[in-house]
């Protein structure tokens, strides 16, 4: 049974009855790093991190000694859209946790000498991007393709983490509320119960609700950045579906076809014909509601310019349509993620807050696998014929730009 409940103060509990001893529960505040102050870029995650440096009386140790001790599970982030708190533990100790999770979010110090710790350490992961390629090829592609406040690294730059105050980061607390906010849990216990334990921690929760920015994107383009290193980082986006449209089953369909395994596309045309890559793929990937495909590869400089060739290629390629064979295994493969995926109260949950903040609705996990079996070969080819996978925004990473199809890559 799953409940979905609005609470007078604007804030929506989602409340499935699991199974077991355990429970796991994720809040979800609609304020993310797209939502950073213009020159501030970075502050949401900064505080994220500095909430838990203590709240409510507590001291960072003694929160942190707070959790240990009723053995929680706690973790979440901050993406662009959001900032999320998820902790999972034993269903006896719920009403605990939800209090812990409500002094972390509503009543935290956010003391000055703290900011400067969380500051300092957000700086070191940003400086330590020159020693991952690929990930620093991840950071500057997107800064290339979405314009802000989308841009950006949800950990911010080095040139905003210069700039940004605690006030900054503290104003952005005050965004903080039920408005717009989701509270998902999972346990089994009686909703009536679950419901008394989350108006007792937040019914009296006030504010809230930002409003996300529009995504505005621009695909189209080939470029390098130059940094000496053995090996060459290949990145592309291409334009696909958003999560709420019809075709987001089968985009996904192409792209488990493309890159679902070792019998996918990719992995055989890339790897196991030419061994011209040790790593190769592609993904969905949502940036504000706004769907994407984001292709990725790394290999030696010697062998990126036919590697670029060959992945570009394969996206072409799909237009033409799947086999039979490579249908069925990429709708067998998705049928096991969302298994595993459902398996887990951590898991369970995590899905009922996207459904909800995507759709407006929740599914059961049956409706889903439903959905993606509905789905036919002839629908999969209807959406490639009609929307191709073309004009990519491509950018590459590494000692010298490529040379694809007679022309230079631009540095």
């Amino acid at each position: 049974m799953t409940l979905v409940e609005g609470l007078e103060n604007g804030l929506t509990m989602v409340f499935e009855r699991g199974s077991g001893p355990g429970f796991a529960l994720e809040l979800r505040l609609p304020i993310g790093a797209a939502h950073d102050p213009a020159g501030a870029e970075g502050a949401a995650a900064l505080l994220e991190e500095w909430l838990h440096k203590g709240a409510s009386g507590l001291d960072a140790r003694e929160l942190a000694d707070a959790y240990d001790e009723l053995g929680l599970r706690r973790g979440g982030g901050v993406t662009h859209e959001a900032t999320r708190f998820t902790v999972s533990g034993l269903v006896s100790d719920l009403g605990a946790a939800l209090k812990l999770i409500a002094d972390t979010v509503r009543a935290p110090h956010l003391d000055e000498d703290e900011f400067d710790t969380v500051a300092d350490l957000a700086r070191q992961d940003l400086e330590g991007l020159a020693d991952n390629p690929s990930e620093l090829l991840g950071v500057k592609l997107r800064a290339r393709v979405f314009a802000p406040p989308f841009g950006h690294p949800v950990g911010g730059t080095l040139d905003a983490l210069e700039r940004v105050t605690a006030g900054n980061v503290r104003s952005l607390h005050a965004s903080y509320g039920p408005r717009g906010s989701v509270l998902v849990i999972v346990a089994n216990m009686e909703v009536h119960e679950a419901l008394r334990l989350v108006r007792e921690h937040f019914g009296d929760w006030e504010g809230g609700k930002a409003k996300l920015p529009s995504v505005a994107y621009d695909l189209g383009f080939s470029e390098h950045v130059t940094q000496e290193a053995q090996q060459t980082q290949i990145g592309a986006m291409f334009e696909g579906v958003s999560p709420t449209d019809p075709d987001w089953l089968a985009f996904h369909l192409a792209l488990a076809a493309l890159s679902g395994g070792s019998a996918s596309r990719l992995f055989r045309s890339v790897r196991e014909e030419r061994g011209l890559a040790y790593s190769v793929g592609a993904q969905a990937y949502v940036v504000g509601g706004e769907g994407f495909a984001w292709a990725f590869a790394g290999t030696t400089h010697e062998r990126a310019t036919e590697t670029l060739e060959v992945v570009l290629s394969e996206f072409q390629r799909l237009s033409l349509g799947v086999s039979e064979d490579e249908f069925e295994r990429a709708r067998a493969g998705l049928l096991a993620s969302l298994v595993f995926a459902g398996e887990s109260s951590r898991g369970r949950a995590g899905m009922l807050s996207r459904d909800f903040v995507t759709l407006g609705r929740v599914r059961a996990p049956d409706e889903v696998k439903d959905e993606l079996r509905r789905v036919t070969l002839a629908d999969l080819h209807s959406f490639l014929a009609r929307r191709p996978f073309a004009r990519p925004g491509v950018m590459t990473l590494g000692p010298a730009a490529l040379a694809v199809g007679g022309a230079r890559v631009p540095a």
